[in-house]
This record gives structure tokens, sequence and C-alpha cells, in this order.
């Protein structure tokens, strides 16, 4: 039955697809038919439309025709009085005067070309502080010596240009220079030592990567000076300890570290260091009496003192000589002026630099007076950037001139002939013609009359042959849109003759798509194409949206089918999941309607609330005694508890609360569904279904679903055992007032021995239960037998003692399997004791003996 109606369900919205889509079909034939009829459906519209036209185009020809006809009447009456006033004219000296106007115009125009070369030539010739020429002669004296200036141009440039590459490269360099001086007057001003700012960034840079501070290595010349009263030498000194100066110093405890990082990085840059060692008191080297050591001191507080001192006298025992005849004596010596001697025969002085230069002192431990020969460098140099940008804007600006001189000297080579600016001459021509031209017009009055008439019909006749050629050409235009209309007309027709008949329903259903698709619209034969094309394109885009619907439709059909036979693989053997095979799917939902259905599901519903569903209540009635058994036996050994001092003042009670376990909560409330309503039952056929359904569902969990077998036994197992259907835990009350003193809802986070504790007297009222005993009531004849295999070998001494104090008071007759360790804790409470010994594991041993031959066997052991 609930296959069949699973059949109805499938096929039912199958079926009627399968009729929407056969609709859907219909729709998209008749909208490609619409489609294929556009053509022949404009080019009727275009027809009527050309009709029109091409009769307004033949009314507009005949009216231009005929006003053409009169304007070529008149013009040629026009002409006629042209030539009998020309003859008039010429017969009263008229022809002269023509001469005479066309070379006035002529030598016009040939005076206003010289004057504006003329005026060219004055402009360019005064850019060079030149007149222009006023002669031939002059001009050609001119044209000489501006050859000669352009020479002199071309030379000067030259020489400006590499004035200003090299005063460019000044300006820059000492930009550059004055830059790196402001650094380090900045740098110099934010620490007191002479050291340069490379070397300092070179140490700031080690001390960050190796997170040390830069106090710990300082730089030589930090900690050293040119003594006060022997400031005559510090030129000299600080040229010869300018590389000691700048050597870094590093304590040994760092120096793996920084010989390292100075091996791996590259410095950009010279860096010089010493390792020093701890120094041991020893005596210093004699100093010579004039030696540059004693003239240096060190910083007092620096730990570097004793060291700096040992270098010092090693390395700068060298004679500060006054005079040469001493320089020239001593092994190792210096001069004021800095020339240095050494072992060997060497002797060195290096004047790259002023001696007195205190930008490049190093020494010392405070730079004000470097900051200050700094400063006053730096505004010296200052001083010398603006001199050179001065200079080269003044360079700027008399190359800029010359650029501006050479390009009119260029120009001016244009002017070859002196002839191109006498505009002069031909101006005093004109005025002689014109002269001329005034007494023969003040010599005829009758000519000058005749002339006014000329000129006169002249103009009307130009008129008159303006207006013609307008007829002409709106003619001409006339013709030609005719001849287009005509054209577009022929083609409209064959359209239409070549396209089979339209029938009334179809240009009807045509126009009304062409309302739809184009709206309230002006049709025009131009714009005849393009509104075909609109509604092409709509009719095209309704068509592939409908066609996307069919695909989506068929799609689902066959989707459907195949879900359908996947389910009903006997029904459907022979059909296929096809479009084509739509009435078979029908056929077989008509088959279904015809079947009885109704009756069975009836029957179904009998038999589901007679029998299935009925076990499922006697199973859960079943589950639901066992629940309440358990909360009678919770309820028996609390009434025990309450018999057991589990402290002074206070005893244990045991409480349930229900288990939140998701499995077994799903399991109660599957089991109160597939119950509810199964006395008195519906009449409605999808409750009788859901009910077998869910039954179903329960049954094949507890047979075990295909792959999921052994899950679904540990489910069984849980869900029907009811001990798992509660949480238990424990309170301690006082007896007073029966308030509670603690909560137990597990054993976490309490002592191995109160662990103990409860468990023991939990195990006591539930022994109590057991055996059906009144607390404190000696019954002698009653087998109350217990074994406990080593219950007290890992608990604690007390809660052993608690545990055996409890089982006495229940006159309980005990078995304890103890190891030894624990016997004198079980001694007071057993009656007789069996030893058990295995020697080896190969050969057992027992020995049982009373508690008293025990004690006394002890007892003789121990003396």
């Amino acid at each position: 039955m609930l296959k069949a109606k699973r059949q109805v369900e499938l096929l039912a919205p199958l079926v009627a697809d399968c009729g929407r889509h056969g609709e859907l079909v219909a729709q998209v034939d008749t909208l490609r038919q619409s489609r294929e009829l556009l053509r022949p459906y404009f080019a009727g519209l275009k027809l009527g439309l050309l009709d029109k036209r091409l009769a307004n185009l033949n009314d507009d020809g005949q009216r231009l025709q005929a006003h053409a006809a009169r304007l070529m009447i008149q013009r040629d009456e026009q002409r006629a009085q042209v030539d009998e006033l020309k003859q008039a004219v010429a017969d009263n000296g008229g022809d002269r005067l023509e001469r005479l106007a066309y070379e006035i115009r002529k030598k016009e125009q040939e005076r206003d070309v010289r004057q504006r070369k003329a005026q060219r030539y004055a402009e360019l010739i005064g850019a060079v502080d030149e007149m222009p020429a006023e002669a031939e002669a002059a001009f050609r004296t001119q044209r000489a010596r501006l050859g000669m200036h352009r020479e002199q141009a071309r030379t000067r440039e030259a020489e400006l240009q590499n004035a200003l590459t090299e005063h460019g490269v000044s300006l820059r360099q000492g930009k550059l220079e004055h830059d790196a001086l402001t650094a380090e007057i900045a740098s110099l001003k934010a620490r007191r030592s002479n050291i340069p700012a490379e070397q300092i960034a070179m140490r700031a840079a080690l001390c960050q990567a190796l997170r040390l501070s830069e106090q710990e290595m300082p730089f030589a010349g930090e900690l050293l000076q040119v003594r006060e009263e022997e400031r005559d030498w510090e030129g000299a000194t600080e040229r010869l300890l300018r590389g000691f100066g700048l050597s870094l110093l590093v304590p040994d405890a760092h120096y793996a570290a920084v010989a390292d990082w100075v091996d791996r990085t590259h410095l950009k840059g010279r860096l010089v260091y010493f390792r020093v060692r701890p120094v041991t008191r020893a005596e210093l080297p004699q100093l010579h009496r004039d030696s540059l050591a004693r003239k240096l001191s060190i910083k007092p507080d620096s730990p570097f003192y004793d060291w700096l001192e040992r270098e010092l006298a090693h390395r700068f025992d060298v004679a500060c000589c006054a005079t040469q005849e001493q320089f020239r004596r001593e092994t190792r010596a210096i001069t004021r002026a800095g020339q240095i001697k050494a072992p060997g025969e060497r002797h060195e002085k290096d004047d790259r630099h002023r001696i007195d230069d205190r930008s490049r002192y190093v020494l010392g431990w405070s730079n004000a007076a470097k900051i200050a020969a700094l400063e006053a460098k730096a505004r010296q140099l200052e001083v010398r950037l603006a001199e050179l940008g001065s200079l080269l804007g003044r360079i700027q600006d008399e190359r800029k001139a010359l650029e501006a001189q050479q390009m009119a000297l260029s120009r001016l080579e244009e002017f070859a002939d002196f002839s191109e600016l006498d505009w002069p001459a031909v101006a005093v021509e004109v005025a002689r013609l014109l002269d001329e031209k005034q007494q023969l017009e003040a010599a005829s009055d009758r000519l000058q009359q005749l002339s006014t008439q000329l000129a006169q019909l002249r103009q009307e006749l130009a008129a008159t042959e303006n207006a013609l050629n307008e007829r002409n050409q709106e003619l001409g235009a006339v013709k030609a849109k005719r001849e287009a209309a005509e054209a577009l007309h022929s083609h409209a027709a064959a359209t239409l003759a070549d396209a089979p008949d339209m029938a009334g329903a179809q240009a009807g259903r045509l126009d009304a798509m062409r309302m739809e698709a184009l709206g309230e619209h002006q049709l025009s034969v131009e714009s005849c194409d393009n509104r075909e094309q609109d509604m092409r394109k709509w009719l095209q885009d309704r068509i592939d949206a409908e066609t996307k619907k069919l695909e989506r439709l068929r799609d689902r059909i066959i989707q459907a089918m195949m879900a359908f036979k996947e389910q009903f693989k006997l029904e459907t053997a022979e059909i296929d999941a096809s479009l084509d095979a739509g009435f078979a799917y029908r056929n077989l939902l008509e088959q279904l309607g015809r079947d009885d259905l109704p009756r069975f599901e009836a029957r179904f519903k009998e038999l589901l609330n007679v029998n299935t569903i009925n076990e499922i209540a006697n199973f859960n009635a079943q589950l639901a005694r066992e629940r309440e058994t358990i909360k009678e036996r919770i309820a028996r050994i609390n009434e025990s508890l309450t018999q057991i001092d589990y402290n002074p003042g206070r005893y244990i009670v045991l409480e349930s609360q229900a288990s939140p376990d998701a499995d077994i909560r799903d399991f109660q409330a599957e089991l109160r569904t597939c119950t509810e309503g199964a006395l008195t039952g519906s009449d409605d056929a999808q409750y009788s279904e859901a009910k077998f359904l869910q039954v179903k569902a329960i049954i094949d969990r507890f047979r075990g679903r295909d792959g999921l077998t052994e899950q679904d036994r540990r489910w069984t197992a849980k869900v029907t055992d009811v001990r798992n259907w509660f949480l238990f835990a424990a309170s301690e009350r006082w007896r007073e007032d029966d308030s509670e003193h603690e909560h137990y809802s597990d054993s976490g986070g309490k002592s191995g021995g109160q662990k103990e504790k409860l468990a023991y007297t939990i195990l006591a009222a539930s022994l109590a239960y057991q055996f059906g005993l009144e607390w404190g009531a000696v019954r002698s004849r009653s087998f109350r037998f217990v074994v406990i295999d080593e219950a007290f070998g890992r608990g604690s001494d007390e809660s052993a003692q608690y545990g055996l104090k409890l089982f006495q008071q229940l006159n309980l007759q005990l078995l304890i399997v103890t190891p030894l360790q624990k016997i004198h804790i079980i001694e007071p409470f057993v009656a007789s004791v069996g030893f058990v010994h295995n020697d080896q594991g190969r050969d057992s041993k027992l020995r049982n003996l009373s508690i008293a031959e025990y004690r006394a066997h002890r007892a003789e052991l121990s003396a």
C-alpha cells in the first residue's frame, strides 16, 4: 500500500509536468512561427508607408519643376540685358577702366605680400639688435654681417653650455656635501662624542642586531682626548690617532657574537674593532719624556681605562719633537705639522686635509668644538652654493637670450632678395594706377551711369542663377529620394511576394506582439528595419526564455522518471526515462487511480494499531517499570544510609536524575511518539503511514542496519539498559535539620581517602539492602557472606578502618583477600588468617591460622 501511495506521489507531479511541457512546446512553436513572419509583416507595413512617400515626392517634383522653368526664362532675359550694357560701356571707354581695375588689384596683392614680409623682417632683425636695410647694397652688407653673428652665437652657446655643466656639477656636489654636513651636525648634537655619523650608525646596527647597549662597546676616540695644556699638539695627535680613535672596543664576553655578525653582514663601510680581554695589572713600559701618550687623557670612569692605558703606552709612545734636530735624532717621532717618523726610516705626512680642521677630529668626550667647526664650514658652503646658484641663473638667462637670437638669425636666412621686401616701390605704382582710373571715371558721366546699371544687373543675374541652382538641387534631391523609395518599394514587394500568405489571425497576433514589444511608437520607412530587429530580438528573448524553461522542465521530468525507475525497477523495466515515454507514466498513474487504495489503507491502520503499536506500547511500559524499580531500590538504600554516620552528625543520601544523553532522550521521545493515539487511533492516512515509519525506524535499529550493525548494537545496549537513564549523585546532610552540607555529583575533586569513604558507605548500604538487614539487628543464624578481594590494598588506613567498622556493624561474614602490608588494619576485625605463599611461581602453599595463633607466631618471630 505504501508502495502504491509513493508511486502516486511521484507520478502525479511528473504527469503534470509532462502536460506543462506540451503546452510550453506549443507556445515556443507559435513564437518561432511569428519570428519567421516578421520579414513579410514589416515588408507589408513598409509598402504602405512607401506608397504615401512616393505620392508626396511626385507632388514636390512637379512644384519644383514649374518654379525652375520660370527662373530659367528670367535668367535668359537678364543675360541679354547684361550683354547690351557691356557693349554700351565698351563704346564709352569702359575697356581701359576694366584693365586698370585688374592691374590695381594685382599690384595691391603684391604690395600686401611684400609689406608682410618686410614687417616680419623688421621683427627678426630687431631681435639681433640691427635696423632694417633700406637699400639693396645695405641689405647685402647686412646679410654678410648676420653670417658672422651666427658663427659667434654658436661659439658662445658652446661656451655657455660647458659653463652650465661645470657649475651644475659643482652645485650638485656642494649640495651633497652640505647635506652630509647637516646630517653630521644633527648626529653630533644628539650625542657627545666626535665619532662620524657613519661609524655611529654601524655600531647602532650591530648593537640592535645583538640586543646590546651601545655604552658597552664605545669607540676608542670617545674615551680619549688631548690634555688642555697640550692643545698645540691637538692637530698632530688627531692625525696620528684617527684610525685608533675610530676603532670599536668589544668586551671579551661579546667578542664571539660580534665577530659572527660582522662576518655575515655587508657593512657598506670600514669597521675596525679590538677584542678587549680582562687586563691583569702589570708594570707599564717606560714612556719617552716627550711621549704623545703623556699628552692624552683617558676617561676616568671607563671600564676600558686599564686596557687603553696599556695600548697607548705600547702603540703611541712617540716623541713629540719641537725642532727638526730632535726629530732627526728620535726613532719614533712626530712634529706639530703632522710629519710622522717610524722605525725602519719610514716617514709620512698626509696633508690631504688641514691639520687644524676640527671637523675631522674624532677624540674627546665633548663635541662642541667640532659642531662649531662643522657649522662654520656649512655656512661657508651655503655662501658658495648661493653664488653658484646666482651664476647658473645668469648663464641660463644669457643662454635663453642667445637661443632666441639664433632662432631669429636662422629665420633671417629666408630673406635672400631685397626686392621681396621693397613694398614702397609697388605702393607708388598702385597710387599711379588709381589716379589714372579716377581721371577716366571723372571725365565721363555716361560711363559712370552705365557702369552702375551694369553692376546692379549683374547682382540681379547672380541672384537669379543662385535661385535656379537651389531649385535644381532640390529637384535632384527629390529625384534621388524617389529613386530610393522606388528601390525600397520594389524590394519590399519582392519580399512580400516570396513569403507565404499570412492569415488574418497571424497578422492580428503580430500587431498585438508589436504593441507589447515596442509600445506606442511612430513607424517610418527608415525605422521599419530597426523596429523589425527590435521585435525579432524581443521574440528571440522570449523564445530563449521559454526554451530554458523547457530545458529545465525536461530535466526535471527526466530526473523524476529516473528517480521513479530507480525506486520501482520492476514496474518500469520496459519504460524509458524520456519525454516520449510520458504516456506510459500517465497510464501508470491512471491504473493506480483505478485501484481501491483507501480500502487497503484502512486495513493497514487496523493491523498497525492492533499488533505492532501495541507491542511497542508494552515494551515502553516494561522499561517504565524497570525505571520505577531502580527508583524504589535507591529509596531502600537511602533508608540504610540514614543509619550510617558518614561524618559526625551527618549522613549520605543518594539522588537520581534523568540522564542528559542525547541518544537516550531521543529514544524515549521516539517511543512516546509511536504510542501516542494508539488506543483511539486516527482515520488520517498520513497518520497511519507516519506511525508505521516511526515503528519501522526503531525496529530497524534494533535489528542493525546495513553497514551500521555494530553501531546500532551499541546503541541498543545503551538505550534499553534502564540504568543508563539515570545520573546518580550523593548528598551529605546534617541530621539535625536535614540541610545539605556538600553535594557529590561525581568523585572528581576529592582526595583518595574521601572517595574510598564514600564508596564504602554506599557499598555497606547496598549490602544491607541486598541481604534485607535491619540496621543494628543481630541474627546469629543468618548467612551474610561477602568476599572482598584486595579492597583495602591501595586505600588509606583510615578509610579501610571506616569500611571494616561498617561491615562489623552489619554483622557481615567476610572473606578478605589482601597483601601483607594491610594485615595490621584488618587484624582487629578477623577471626582467622589463611596465609598463601608461592615459591618462584612454581609451588603454592596455604597455611590456616586462628588470629590468636597468628599473633603468637608473629610474637615468636619478633623475639
